[in-house]
């Protein structure tokens, strides 16, 4: 279930200077969609999951946005991380958010650009 956590607090928490924070801003700006879940999770358990991720999407020639120096972020901080989701407005980004327990500060974020399978006419 998703906690409420306003737009323009999710928006100035994202005002880092990296690359993938930076997308995901401009993704919110846009009006992406949004969730913040409710709870929280060892940082090391998502940092193992998403590291074996990580693997997987760049044997298939994906290289996510940030998401190596979103796996060394949540190695780092060592304490239970709250996460989230956003979904740019053309479906064509997903970014994974990691913040503090409380909701105060991001961690990290990671951006997976969307593969989007052509029609056949």
């Amino acid at each position: 279930m998703g906690v409420t956590m306003e737009r323009h607090v999710l928006m100035r928490l994202l005002a880092g200077d990296d690359e993938a924070s930076a997308a995901a801003l401009a993704a919110l700006q846009g009006g992406a969609t949004y969730v913040v879940w409710d709870g929280s999770v060892p940082a090391e358990r998502h940092a193992g999951v998403y590291a074996h991720r990580l693997r997987r999407v760049r044997l298939k020639g994906i290289e996510p946005l940030g998401l190596e120096r979103a796996v060394q972020l949540l190695r780092e901080h060592g304490r239970p991380v709250r996460g989230g989701l956003i979904d740019s407005a053309d479906r064509t980004w997903t970014f994974l958010l990691f913040l503090t327990e409380d909701g105060s500060a991001l961690v990290a974020c990671a951006g997976v650009q969307r593969v989007v399978e052509e029609s056949p006419l």
